[in-house]
């Protein structure tokens, strides 16, 4: 069913097509809270049209004006059943033939690229941008292989960085979500690239949503500093470090934590913590629910080494918290000195010391500095405004451009 956006001239609405594994209406996650900007600043602030290829628990395709969310049925995620993994590409391959969009954007790394590799095969003039979210050789397979196979699982890792340069370079072009990732794909040969820093609702997560009676609700103890954790709680993320931290904490201190989210660590770690003031609140559906529920704390702490960008570490601070993390991955450029304190990856005394510190230092004044960081650098229109206004238009025109250079090769060898 191919959608009619008036005459084939530059300047035309596009049909830009999302295409991803990393999707979840109950899971949460970074991509799933991007795929619901998107559309938002789709439908609202351009003549686009936008498609979202996602899975979901059957084969579903819902319209509304100008966005088509297309579910392609695949089975949960062993260990997390919030997320599902697409399979069958082949029903992928007949949405993307169907609708023919302009552009594809691939924003995970597993199956689905090669689909959209293989789409623009038979329709070349097809512009295809990817987003490096993830330093997936390192965050996913290493860390799995090596507690798997122990230092033989370094061969998987090699594999992987083979896979990365392999299908990134078939890209027209690749964003990642900060400088450090896109130097990591320049080394691997991968240089059509740029950065897109992603953005946060400042109107939605602010301090004024501070609700005063949410650490009671909770039923947690205690009148020292509350933390908070919002994201999966599983080992990607370290969520049990959090839980160790918290053993750390001097009792007279009076903190208490609050883990916000799901996963396959959760279960485990109700147990281990059930002589610890920890709450438990599971996934939070409701974003208005999620910004109380930040403002409402002290402090948030996260122990992830790998994260690539930390849409939640921004909402946190938009929210006013000052940041207690590990100086790792994304973390150091989110959390610049005066934001917070990040220590090393897996030093829970560290973070425990950290969490004492800016209890007991200025936290209005770093609370303060925290939502100013976020006003002045961080939104979603100025990330759509890059994606629309730059990165797309330069795909488009390497389309473009391959393919002039296809048809200057046939006909030099028809000649």
């Amino acid at each position: 069913m191919l959608v009619d956006r008036g005459a084939p001239h530059a300047g035309r609405p596009l049909l830009v097509c999302d295409l991803t594994q990393s999707y979840s209406p109950t899971g949460g996650g970074g991509i799933s809270t991007y795929l619901r900007e998107k559309r938002d600043h789709v439908l609202s602030h351009t003549p686009h049209h936008l498609l979202q290829i996602v899975p979901g628990p059957e084969d579903r395709v819902t319209m509304n004006g100008r966005h088509i969310f297309a579910e392609v049925a695949a089975d949960p995620v062993r260990g997390s059943p919030h997320y599902r993994f697409i399979l069958r590409v082949a029903a992928v391959r007949r949405l993307l033939a169907d609708y023919r969009p302009d552009v594809i954007e691939s924003l995970c790394p597993w199956v689905l690229p090669w689909t959209a590799i293989q789409h623009r095969r038979a329709f070349p003039a097809t512009a295809l941008v990817a987003g490096y979210r993830t330093d997936f050789p390192n965050a996913h397979v290493d860390r799995v292989a090596r507690s798997l196979f122990g230092p033989a699982g370094k061969l998987f890792y090699w594999l992987s960085l083979g896979y990365t340069e392999i299908t990134y370079r078939e890209f027209d072009h690749v964003y990642t979500l900060g400088e450090a990732a896109r130097e990591t794909l320049r080394r691997r040969g991968i240089t059509r690239t740029g950065v897109l820093p992603l953005g946060v609702d400042t109107a939605l997560f602010h301090p004024a949503q501070r609700d005063p009676d949410y650490r009671r609700r909770l039923g947690l103890p205690g009148a020292g500093p509350l933390l908070v954790y919002a994201g999966r709680i599983d080992n990607e993320k370290r969520a049990d470090r959090l839980v160790a931290m918290m053993r750390r904490l001097p009792p007279e201190l009076g903190a208490a934590l609050v883990m916000i989210g799901d996963g396959k660590l959760r279960a485990q770690l109700q147990r281990d913590a059930a002589d610890l003031p920890i709450a438990f609140t599971g996934f939070e559906p409701d974003r208005a629910a999620l910004a109380r529920a930040l403002a409402s704390a002290d402090l948030y702490v996260s122990a992830m080494a790998d994260e690539t960008f930390g849409i939640s570490i921004i909402e946190a601070q938009a929210a006013g918290l000052p940041v207690v993390g590990v100086a790792s991955g994304a973390m150091p450029a989110r959390v610049p000195a005066g934001l917070g304190l990040l220590g090393p990856v897996d030093d829970t005394a560290a973070m425990a010391a950290n969490v004492e510190r800016l209890w007991r230092g200025d936290l209005a004044g770093t609370s303060a500095a925290a939502r100013a960081h976020v006003e002045r650098h961080f939104s979603w229109t100025r990330t759509f405004d890059h994606l629309f206004g730059t990165i797309y238009p330069e795909a488009l025109a390497h389309a473009a451009l391959r393919g002039a250079s296809g048809s200057s090769v046939r006909m030099a060898a028809a000649g």
